[in-house]
């Protein structure tokens, strides 16, 4: 956590450059105008770590250790929690099928789809937005799970993939439909487009806590729950059958991953 107040030279010369023109504008000197900015700083600075503090203690009401709900709580934004699944080092659950929890997924530092897509949605929880998942059901196919966030009403995801597929998703999707849609050409197996259906948004509020946050066993409840809610189909039965496969180059691009078998990040 921060224990010095950020510097002047850290404030972006935009900043500076509007107040400099207000205060001009308003006939007060330069001099004036860094001072104003700089106690608005310290205000902005003080008001982030009241909230940063009370979301590190929500996290603990979760069960959640101080360290654990301070890595979680300073994932402000989307595209940090994004950023710190993606270090996650891919789970090859090479000791048979795993649903970890949040506290077991930070514990293990390895993570597949719904595991990273519980520490996002947890991470949205503690920084006040909801924890919302999204299931995609598929063809003879592996299922796929996303954590949802939406900014300005329109809807995104944070998801974890080894694969170049089915990763993150900006917030441009005027609804799920839209959002699901978007993973379609790239859930694939072989040469086939294997996505089918898609969930509604999967409100994990309404489970205790002790079964997906801190659960030492596998969160095998949660998967079922998910899997159970209602369903929608992206395609129907005569569109399918019209699906063009994938050619050799498509096919090809199924090979680069970001992790290697023994969990270790590949080099570009």
């Amino acid at each position: 956590m921060p224990t010095e107040m950020p510097s002047l030279g850290a404030v972006s010369l935009s900043e500076l450059s509007l107040a400099l023109h207000i205060c001009s504008f308003c006939g007060v000197s330069a001099d004036s105008a860094l001072n104003f900015h700089a106690q608005n700083q310290t205000v902005l600075y003080s008001m982030a770590m009241v909230k940063l503090s009370h979301s590190i203690s929500f996290g603990q009401k979760l069960g959640l250790t101080r360290s654990e709900a301070g890595t979680l709580a300073k994932l402000r934004t989307p595209e940090k929690i994004q950023d710190y699944v993606s270090s996650i080092p891919i789970n090859h659950e090479k000791g048979g099928d795993t649903c970890l929890s949040v506290v077991e997924t930070l514990r293990q530092r390895r993570a597949h789809c719904i595991e990273g897509a519980l520490v996002a949605a947890c991470s949205f929880w503690l920084n006040g937005k909801p924890p919302l998942l999204m299931d995609f059901q598929a063809m003879r196919d592996d299922d796929h799970v996303v954590a949802l966030f939406r900014h300005r009403g329109y809807w995104g995801a944070i998801s974890k993939s080894n694969h170049v597929w089915l990763r993150w998703r900006d917030p441009i999707y005027r609804n799920l439909r839209e959002l699901a849609l978007s993973y379609f050409h790239e859930y694939v197996t072989g040469s086939r487009k294997t996505l089918w259906n898609y969930s509604v948004a999967f409100d994990l509020r309404r489970f205790d806590p002790k079964m997906w946050i801190t659960n030492k066993e596998s969160c095998w409840d949660i998967a079922s729950a998910l899997d159970d809610t209602r369903h929608y189909a992206l395609i129907s039965s005569a569109q399918a059958k019209r699906l063009r496969p994938r050619d050799s180059m498509e096919i090809r691009a199924d090979k680069l991953v970001e992790y290697n078998a023994f969990g270790k990040k590949k080099v570009a």
